[in-house]
This record gives structure tokens, sequence and C-alpha cells, in this order.
């Protein structure tokens, strides 16, 4: 029998890692248990001069780190960031890098990447240089990931708009790359354990190791201070600082630059004007005196396609009453098709279309030889930036991530002008449009809590060296 005092884990620890030089296995065991991240990259770069000191900052941790997440705001240069990250790791390594994009985005990094100075090249085919490599999501089944040091997720919350199958796929080419970063406004928009899905991708606890670490299950009650919807987790009671000095270690974020102590001269927002219409349906539900707020989502869908003629004559008057650029969000083939017949000369961008039109319209839209483009947030709210485009109409959904994502093409530090969006819905959709303000609120509370313990956690010292030599008695 193994004596008490020689576990299998002593012998190993003890065999391998010394305590007096306190560099071995050991040390890295505790280091692990402490849920404090680790470091896989390195310092002392040379960054170019175009960077603001936020951006410079983030460059430097994330490069520190090797494997990070930075969840900034639309507007505050995610895609300089990530140039610039991935021009350093491929100098250092002296192997390719890819930066993975929603559909469309592609095109805008290596537009950026001229402007910058920064050579990026853009493949579909899963040929690449020795350079940065700029593909879709869509095409990462073309590429070897042996074949990179570095891959840095553009938009990353959109993994979660992937089916199960995709997105194992793309977490699988990440894990054989050293050096990994995610970019995107909206890690976890108003649950915090989608937060789970960036740290399996970056090599941290899994997103079910996640959970057991720091929450517990409540069979389907939540707890009071948190709403989240459908999910059955809350902290554990002394679980949450331990939470946020863990996410802290692999990632930062910022609403602004003034989150990590940085003036906010240059980025500040133009007002936001959010204008909801309720029309009334012309045709009430069969069997029903009055339309009443619908119940459940079949009723939402029921109610949806009876008013699709009321919701875009509404929508489409709004884009006809205006000679400016405009975006139309609607979630339905139907509605789309029939906005294109109602606004004259827009253009419609469908999931009929392929990759290659979908493109080429964005494109258009972004280059201003279209001035009213219709599509669905699924297909073109992730990456896209419209700062040209101050307008556009939203029919309402339970998704407050791709309701934000939709504004937020338009309504981004960098634009000058008031945004203005037009919210349509009919009285049955009073249920939508009051849950969508609850995960709104739910997102700011979120963000508010992520800055401010991230805030929290930086200022505290994590590690402390000791220069002195540790002597064992001579009997260990």
């Amino acid at each position: 029998m193994t004596p008490y005092y020689e576990t299998p884990v002593t012998r190993l620890y003890q065999a391998d890692a010394p305590i007096a030089n306190g560099n071995g296995q050991y040390r890295q065991f505790l280091d692990a248990k402490a849920q404090v991240g680790s470091l896989h990259g390195f310092d002392d770069v040379e960054l170019p001069q175009f960077l603001y000191d936020f951006q410079r900052a983030l460059v430097e941790w994330a490069i520190k780190k090797g494997r990070a997440g930075l969840f900034a705001d639309c507007g505050l240069g995610k895609t300089p960031i990530q140039l610039v990250w991935a021009d350093t790791i491929r100098k250092k390594t002296n192997k390719p890098v890819i930066i993975l994009t929603p559909l469309a985005v592609s095109h805008q990094t290596v537009t950026e990447g001229q402007k910058f100075g920064v050579e990026v090249s853009r493949s579909s085919d899963g040929k690449h240089g020795a350079g940065i490599t700029v593909t879709n999501y869509e095409r990462l089944h073309h590429f070897d990931s042996t074949d990179f040091a570095g891959v840095v997720c553009d938009e990353s919350s959109i993994l979660k708009s992937f089916d199960g199958q995709r997105r194992a796929s793309i977490t699988d080419f990440m894990r054989t790359v050293p050096y990994r970063l995610l970019c995107t406004a909206t890690a976890a928009p108003n649950d915090y354990v989608e937060l789970g899905t960036s740290s399996e991708a970056l090599g941290e606890l899994g997103h079910i190791d996640m959970l057991t670490q720091f929450f517990i299950n409540d069979q389907a009650t939540a707890s009071p201070n948190r709403v989240w919807d459908g999910a059955t987790w809350r902290f554990k009671h002394h679980g949450e600082q331990p939470f946020w000095r863990w996410v802290s270690s692999w990632a930062r974020a910022m609403r602004r630059p003034s989150d990590m102590g940085f003036s906010d001269s240059d980025f500040v927002l133009p007002p936001l004007k959010v204008q909801q219409e309720v029309m009334r349906a012309k045709r009430v539900k069969p069997g029903m005196l009055f339309d009443v707020a619908a119940v459940g989502l079949w009723e939402e869908r029921e109610v949806r396609r009876r008013t699709i003629n009321e919701r875009c004559e509404v929508a489409a008057a709004k884009a006809n009453a205006t000679n400016a650029p405009v975006v139309m969000w609607c979630h339905l083939n139907d509605e789309g098709n029939v906005l294109v017949s109602m606004v004259p000369g827009s253009v419609q961008v469908s999931g009929a279309d392929s990759d290659d039109a979908k493109e080429a319209k964005f494109r258009a839209f972004q280059e201003g030889s279209i001035r009213v483009l219709i599509t669905k947030p699924k297909i073109g709210a992730f990456g896209l930036n419209w700062q040209h485009c101050a307008h556009l109409t939203y029919f309402p959904s339970h998704s407050y991530e791709q309701y934000y994502q939709a504004v937020r093409r338009c309504w981004r530090f960098g634009q000058t002008r008031p945004v203005t969006v037009d919210l349509i819905s009919t009285d049955g959709d009073a249920r939508v449009v009051a849950n969508l303000q609850r995960k709104a609120d739910a997102a700011d509370r979120m963000f508010s809590d992520l800055v401010k313990h991230m805030a929290d956690e930086m200022s505290v010292q994590r590690t402390r060296e000791y220069t002195g030599e540790v002597r064992t008695p001579s009997w260990l």
C-alpha cells in the first residue's frame, strides 16, 4: 500500500521539480490551481506609431499573453489591433498567421491593412503566403492549422451563430495553433456562461469545466440578481470574485478608453434616437375580437407572418421619406421580398445569394452605389463598418445580440451624425419588445460588472518574485 505521505502526485512533482529551484512542474501545478491563467507569449516588442495609447496597451498585453480575448466595443479599432498583433507574431515566429472574419469582412480587413501599411492577403481556397492571410469562417475547412503560428478570430461572438459541428471545427482548428486572439464587441451579451465558449477556444477552462468551477445548477431556478434566458446556473457563494479574477487573466474588456484609464477625447458617440412604431394589424387572429400580446413562439410566429405587409409598409415609408442611406433589417425571406417591392432602388442580400454575391452587395452599399440595403442580422450584422449610414429600420426579435450588432454597424465610434433606429412592431409583439429591453438592461449590467471587476483585478499584483534560494532539510 502506498504510504499516505507518498501519493503518486507527490512522487511525480518531487522527482521532477525540486522545491529548491521553484521552476518545475510543481510550480506549474500550483499556478494552474490558482486559476489566474498563464503566459504563452513574449514582450519587448516594437509597435507601430499609428496605434492609440489604449490600443498599444491592449496589443502589448495580448502579445505577452499569447492567447487572449479582447472585448472592445464597436469602433475602438479592433481591426488595427489584430493586424498589429498578427504581424508581430509573424515576425517573431517567421511563420504565417491567419485571420478569420465573418462574410464580407475579409475584404474590409485587407483594405485596413493597406491603410496601415500591414501586408495582408485574402484567400478562400486554402492557399496562403508567408505573411498574414485573411479568410471567412465558412472557408476555414480548406486550411491546415499546422501551417500557422497564430490565429485571430474577428467578431468571435459569431461562433454561437454556427451549428455545433461548425463551431467545434473552428475550436479544434485553434487548439493546434500556438498563438490565439479573440476580438469581439459582445463576448456574452447578457449571459456570463457564454464566456466559456471563448475560454475553451483559447485553451483555458472548457465550457463545462468553467460551469462546475464557478457556478451552481439551481434546477430551473435563477439567482435573483441574474436573469438568464433558460439558464439554470448561478454563481457559487464565494465564486464571483474568483470568476472575474480568472476572466481578467485571459481577457480585457472596454466600452471606451477610459475603462482602462485613457482619455475618451477622440471616442465620443453621437446621440442614438430609437423610435418605436407600434401598429395595429389589419386582420386579427381568427377567433379573436382584437389583438393581444402573443404568448409563446408559435403565437409570435403567427402574428409576425400575419402582419408582414403592415410592418413593411411602415418601414418602407421611413426609407422612402429620405434620400440618405438606410439599412432595413428583417428576419423572414417574405419580409425582405416585400420590402424590396416597396422601396425603389433597394437591394436585398438574402441567404439564397452566393457568398461572392453577398460580398459584392455589401461592398456596393459601403461604397455608396446602393442607397437602401435589406438583409437579415444573421447575414450582415457582424463586423461590417457602415459609418456612412445613420438610419436603420428593425423588426424586433428575442435576440438582443442581433439587435445590438445591427445597430452598431452604424452607431459606432467614428460616426459623426446622430443615428436613428425605427423599431417597428405590432400589438402582438409587446412581450418580444419587453424581453428585448430586459436583455438590453441585463447586458448593460453585465458589461459594467465585467469592466469594473477587470479594473479591480488588473490592479492586484499577481505574482511575487522571491530571489532567495529555499533550502530543504537533508532528510527530504
